[in-house]
């Protein structure tokens, strides 16, 4: 499945905006990417083993709730960081 990466984590995808990754859920997706590029993960993942509150996944235009989100190939993904910020 393709998965697009947004700008703020390509750091740690050698600035790849699209890679590829398998996983029958959101979590084992993660987990194989963090094998290629460590520390992905844990920009995605709390510490309770949840989906970050700025982070949202989509699978094909549909938001994931849980890293147990099930996945088949050919899938689109879709990570989105929050924006924050600016002038009060």
């Amino acid at each position: 499945m393709k998965v697009h990466i947004p700008t703020p984590l390509r750091s740690y995808t050698a600035k790849k905006s699209v890679i590829e990754a398998e996983g029958a859920t959101v979590g084992e997706m993660l987990a194989e990417i963090d094998q290629r590029y460590p520390g992905f993960r844990f920009r995605i993942v709390d510490e309770q083993d949840g989906i970050r509150e700025h982070i949202k996944i989509f699978i094909n235009e549909k938001q994931a709730r849980s890293l147990g989100a099930p996945l088949q190939p050919g899938d689109m993904i879709h990570i989105v960081c929050a924006l924050s910020g600016g002038v009060r």
